[in-house]
């Protein structure tokens, strides 16, 4: 038995067995700063170089492809929306601290915080949802965000108090703080390249919630629609949360009028107003396999 595991080893070592291996026993003139000696892929100064960004680019691409079928995931709902976002809770807390301050601004500011906090709580609603009934779909679906707060950690946070999993795929900002605590360790993600993130956003996604935010929400509900419309990407559920918000935000008649975009292609996307339309309207859409049918057919 032990000659025929032996035969049946690996012929190479691992590049992890290599660069144990190769790790100097004692001090070398060879393993200090500038050495060229270290193997290309454990060489953390030559993978930085400026002429590797493609090899970098391409690095980015696999690492989230290759673990998340090392962790058996299949299928996504990605959720978008803004990172300004607070919860209920801490919206309530935020005002009630700018009242006994007695700062005007601030009481505003606290205000508006606590009416856009419904999308918060919705978000956490959805995924909730989408945590503990994705059976309804016939296959295992995780909820998907950007990782960051706002949205992203309403997201995760309303999987994470389901008792399931999600993922998060951040985007690395000077100024922005640590991924929000609710993803999975295993399924939380940090990216260099906008563009490869938004491309992982959709390789494995079967519908896409937009709730209301800002250029990056914009660049994201954007991204998804240009694709589905030039038939870049198959076409699947892209649901916009909050009609009021969007329609005051972007008139999408008059693109049609004004011959911009065809009578059609506001069929991409349909609205909802609370965690059960959407999830319904992913559910429907499943059910009679049809990304195309809309709300407006629903009514029918």
């Amino acid at each position: 038995m032990d000659t025929k595991n032996k035969l049946k080893a690996r012929n190479f070592p691992s590049a992890q067995d290599e660069v144990s291996a190769a790790a100097p026993k004692q001090p070398s003139r060879y393993d200090g700063p500038g050495s060229a000696f270290r193997m290309a892929f454990a060489d953390t100064e030559f993978l930085l170089r400026e002429e590797l960004r493609p090899v970098r680019m391409q690095l980015e691409l696999m690492k989230p492809e290759l673990v998340q079928q090392d962790q058996g995931v299949d299928s996504t709902i990605v959720i978008f929306g803004s990172a300004r976002f607070k919860s209920r809770e801490v919206s309530e807390q935020m005002l009630a601290a700018a009242r006994a301050a007695e700062d005007e601004a601030a009481i505003k500011r606290a205000e508006r915080l606590l009416r856009m906090s419904h999308y918060y709580e919705e978000a956490r609603r959805f995924a909730e949802l989408v945590t503990r009934e994705s059976s309804a779909l016939g296959e295992p679906v995780i909820v998907s965000t950007g990782g960051g707060p706002g949205v992203m950690e309403a997201g995760n946070r309303g999987a994470h108090e389901a008792g399931g999993r999600s993922m998060g795929m951040s985007i690395y900002l000077p100024f922005e703080e640590a991924p929000n605590p609710y993803i999975t360790p295993e399924l939380c993600f940090q990216f260099h390249y906008f563009a490869v993130r938004k491309m992982h956003f959709l390789m494995r996604a079967v519908a896409l919630v937009s709730f209301p935010g800002g250029f990056g929400t914009l660049d994201e509900l954007f991204e998804v629609l240009t694709l589905t419309q030039t038939r870049k990407i198959r076409r699947r559920p892209i649901i916009l949360f909050g009609r009021e918000f969007w329609e005051r935000l972007i008139n999408f008649d008059t693109l049609v009028e004004d011959g911009l975009i065809n009578p059609e292609d506001v069929e991409l996307f349909q609205y909802v107003e609370s965690a059960e339309d959407a999830w319904e309207a992913i559910k429907l859409a499943y059910r009679i396999d049809d990304p195309k049918f809309t709300a407006r057919q629903m009514r029918a």
